[in-house]
């Protein structure tokens, strides 16, 4: 029973995604009591080959810290460093990298996710921020000041948990390294997940989870790897995936939805001049718009938004 929502700005510029996307996802707080989070895109700012690493450690130990750091620096120098919240015993800890190419980046993030049990890469970014943790909407917004971050559309989660762990790291949004800045929100279950998966497998993507969400953004990303617009892949997800479900995508470019063939899982959508916004419930679209034209997403439909 977990909620999903996204919004986009339709005329492209830097809005307060932060602090309407908390908003909507607030509003759906009794979906999904676990965890939360959120993609924000547009608001980085980095330059073409750089990108932010958000990297979770034991905070008791500086040598595995140091560990961490020189892991990275023997691949590229770390350019900036912050860190971003502090949990009862672990960090996450940020660090801005530059890479010759984006397909250096998820061997690194292996290299480093080799250095201890206890190290765990949550995501590389670079045209969007990724925030996700455990616990309520409005907490997890606090701790990592969500309000204060600006940007062009967003897409956000909270967890109701069916299966797989409940930490930071199986928090949605997932993320694929295929392509650079592809993240999905999902609410439902993919009955076919081990079909859908043993077919991405057999062309080269690597799995990290048994979540069927991180297989519904390696499915998206490979069909867009071969040329299939936003639209095309998610009406082609509806053909192939069989389960209850509804998810969001977002790219750098916009926001889609996908409703299962039965349309048992729910979506709703409402848009004026300035906004697109989609969500499981009116009420998380109140929030951010007036619902006087709210429109039921089908069984079997997609909607796209691209900037």
């Amino acid at each position: 029973m977990c909620g999903i929502a996204g919004i986009v700005y339709k005329d492209g510029k830097i809005h307060n995604v932060g602090e309407d996307v908390t908003k909507m996802l607030n509003a759906l707080q009794h979906r999904g009591p676990d965890s939360a989070g959120f993609s924000l895109y547009g608001g980085l700012d980095l330059k073409e080959n750089e990108y932010l690493l958000n990297i979770e450690f034991d905070k008791r130990s500086d040598e595995l810290f140091n560990e961490v750091q020189d892991t990275i620096n023997e691949v590229t120098p770390i350019i900036s460093e912050k860190q971003l919240a502090t949990m009862e015993n672990n960090c996450l800890y940020q660090c801005k990298i530059a890479l010759d190419e984006f397909n250096l980046l998820k061997p690194l993030i292996r290299e480093i996710d080799s250095v201890d049990d206890n190290v765990v890469v949550i995501n590389g970014e670079h045209s969007f921020r990724m925030v996700k943790d455990v616990g309520h909407v409005l907490d997890i917004a606090e701790r990592y000041d969500v309000d204060d971050i600006k940007g062009t559309h967003a897409i956000g989660h909270t967890r109701f948990a069916t299966e797989s762990g409940v930490d930071l790291y199986h928090a949605h949004p997932f993320q694929t390294y295929i392509l650079r800045d592809v993240t999905v929100v999902h609410n439902g279950q993919i009955t076919n997940y081990w079909k859908v998966r043993d077919e991405l497998e057999r062309k080269g993507h690597i799995f990290e989870t048994n979540n069927d969400t991180e297989c519904l953004v390696h499915y998206i990303a490979d069909k867009i790897s071969n040329n299939y617009s936003l639209e095309e892949a998610l009406e082609q997800s509806i053909v192939d995936m069989d389960g209850p479900f509804s998810y969001i995508v977002a790219t750098p470019q916009g926001i889609g939805i996908a409703k299962d063939k039965l349309g048992l899982r729910p979506g709703v959508m409402a848009e004026n001049d300035e906004i697109f916004a989609i969500a499981s419930e009116e009420v998380s679209l109140q929030e951010v718009i007036n619902i006087d034209q709210v429109e039921q997403i089908y069984p079997g439909e997609t909607r796209v938004f691209e900037i």
